[in-house]
């Protein structure tokens, strides 16, 4: 059940990011990438402090260094992302950065040796196709804005996957809360250097502000680094993948968006994916069980 309870909140995780294309690409219209960012990292931190204000006392040495290097990544993606969201569509945006579902397992060999599982790699494929049928449209040629979404991804992969490995060993929240520190800490920084630091925000970039930092960001994140407890970094980064899904989905009811066969078909794909993640160890039990028998 723990393992089931992990990969809810990371479906919950999925849709909250899935939501927040739409609230960047409107953020974006009133509000330069750093003081979208850091209106919405500092105003998470706020939240989490006083939502979590007992897990304050357990940052400890390993916490602090664990969390402003989790931090410290999750800013860079997210300059990137945001960055990329301006010369690219969100669609477009959206798929590129889902490859950190092939990412991470990549990293998870490169730096611990750990082996390729076919099922997971499977899995991640698919994903990926299933997402390119969602998203993709038109023109398939890569602009600036392309290449950034593909560093976005690799930049999320290694937060995904060191992520998994901290979480193992520090309490979730309490990293969450430096993590979002650093990421707050290094956006205002950044923003005053570059001179763009102003308390003069439109309504519509507020209210962008305020839904980013609340659902896209706390609820995302708390539920992504309390579920990353129960499940390896490769399955993790697979659910993760459902944001597109999402994102396509609430364009369609929010934004109206058409509905096309090619769009069903990509849904189609990521469910599949999921599936073959999940029913991996039930099907390896069950070859072990034939073997013995034989």
């Amino acid at each position: 059940m723990r393992k089931y309870k992990g990969e809810l909140l990371m479906l919950i995780t999925a849709l909250m990011w899935g939501s927040g294309f739409i609230g960047m690409d409107i953020g974006l219209e009133y509000l330069t990438v750093l003081q979208l960012m850091a209106g919405r990292f500092t105003l998470a931190t706020m939240i989490l402090c006083i939502v979590f204000r007992k897990k304050l006392k357990l940052i400890n040495k390993a916490v602090l260094w664990k969390g402003a290097v989790l931090g410290s990544i999750l800013f860079l993606a997210f300059v990137i992302q945001t960055y990329g969201l301006l010369y690219t569509t969100p669609s477009k945006n959206a798929f590129l950065t889902a490859l950190n579902v092939i990412f991470v397992p990549l990293i998870a060999y490169i730096i611990y040796k750990r082996r390729f599982d076919r099922f997971e790699i499977l899995a991640a494929v698919i994903a990926i196709v299933g997402i390119g049928f969602l998203s993709l449209q038109g023109s398939l040629t890569m602009n600036i804005g392309d290449l950034l979404s593909i560093a976005c991804a690799l930049a999320f992969a290694f937060d995904i996957f060191y992520t998994n490995v901290f979480v193992k060993t520090e309490d979730a929240l309490a990293l969450t809360i430096v993590q979002f520190m650093t990421a707050s800490l290094l956006s205002l920084v950044t923003a005053g250097f570059m001179g763009e630091l102003t308390t003069n925000v439109p309504q519509e970039g507020l209210y962008a502000i305020v839904y980013l930092a609340i659902f896209c960001t706390v609820i995302a994140y708390v539920c992504q680094n309390i579920g990353m407890q129960y499940a390896n970094p490769t399955k993790s980064a697979i659910i993760l993948s459902t944001e597109a899904l999402f994102g396509t989905i609430l364009s369609v009811i929010i934004l109206h968006e058409l509905l096309t066969g090619r769009m069903i078909v990509g849904c189609v794909l990521i469910f599949l994916a999921i599936l073959i993640a999940e029913v991996k160890p039930t099907f390896r039990k069950r070859k072990r069980a034939m073997q013995n028998i034989s």
